[in-house]
């Protein structure tokens, strides 16, 4: 692949590396779609897996806020949580098969009946980010080159409409440059210097979980229950329906406290309180007592009458 590669290119392969079993090219800005086109037809990579941005830029010459680690606060010249930047990276790093300048494109094509693919990158001018579309060789590459084009400002040659994706039409600025300023990167340094970044305690989710776990319990009140007697056991052995002479329980609170035993509905009413039997039935308890046994004299005095009637009356 680096031998067609360099046969049709020329001088404009600049530089090639495998790494981990994979192939790295880098070829000139003139040369990227002539690159691509090459891959594409004499190097069977009929697929298109992604195009991409990259912006090299050092983080202490975007002006990005780095804490040093512990040592950030100690010092009584310096509040906590102040931007040092002695030890993070000043120099550019352009990453595998290198580069000259902060910007490059990426794209990475395969050919899949071999099961090999290779990861094409070129070098962009930092103030006119300019390189060919290749949205007519691969139409998958359309919103690739606009997601680029909205984040970071490349400008590709030949695509044909070049709009938003994601942000307003109206929004101004590149959120993918390293020096565009986000509101996140005022709280917590840019995510990909997880080596040498330390978040502070104040902003620490784990650490701040903790000290509210911390000053929770220590506010809580001690327990004083006694644990020695079970809930069932205390149920038991309290007095719900009162003692004789004593003011009787509530109806509410006697039923409550028996909902638990194994009972009938007649033993549950006895064992209340004549008020709170009233209470429960919804008529006074004397008016109950007073029908039952009125209709029961009226049941007995029944026969006498109709026994009467067949002495002396007409049998017919």
């Amino acid at each position: 692949m680096v031998d067609v590669l360099g046969r049709e290119l020329g001088d404009d392969l600049l530089e090639h590396v495998m790494d981990r079993g994979d192939l790295w090219v880098r070829v000139s800005n003139r040369a990227w779609h002539q690159a691509v086109d090459v891959c594409r037809r004499q190097l069977d990579c009929s697929f298109f897996s992604f195009l991409a941005g990259m912006d090299w830029l050092p983080v202490s010459s975007s002006g990005e806020k780095i804490f040093s680690g512990e040592e950030a606060g100690d010092d009584d010249e310096s509040e906590e949580g102040e931007a040092v930047v002695e030890d993070v990276p000043t120099e550019m790093t352009t990453g595998v098969a290198g580069g000259e300048s902060r910007f490059q494109v990426l794209a990475r094509l395969q050919d899949v009946s071999a099961g090999v693919g290779i990861t094409l990158k070129a070098d962009l001018d930092e103030h006119e980010p300019t390189i060919a579309s290749i949205s007519d060789l691969y139409r998958g590459a359309d919103w690739h080159e606009r997601e680029a084009w909205e984040f970071y400002g490349f400008n590709f040659d030949g695509h044909p409409g070049l709009r938003h994706l994601y942000l307003p039409g109206e929004f101004e600025g590149n959120p993918g440059r390293k020096d565009f300023p986000l509101l996140a990167r005022e709280l917590k340094p840019w995510p990909g210097l997880v080596n040498v970044e330390q978040i502070p305690d104040h902003l620490d989710p784990k650490k701040i979980a903790a000290a509210a776990a911390e000053a929770a319990a220590a506010a809580a009140p001690p327990e004083t229950a006694d644990e020695s007697a079970p809930p069932e056991a205390a149920v038991e052995e309290a007095d719900v329906t009162g003692a004789p002479g004593a003011d009787p329980v509530p109806a509410e609170q006697a039923i409550e406290a028996q909902a638990d035993l194994p009972v009938t509905a007649e033993a549950a009413v006895s064992q209340i309180a004549p008020e709170a039997a009233n209470e429960v039935a919804g008529e006074p308890l004397e008016t109950t007592q007073t029908d039952a046994a009125s209709t029961a004299t009226q049941t007995d005095a029944a026969p006498t009458e109709l026994s009467a009637e067949g002495e002396g009356g007409d049998e017919s």
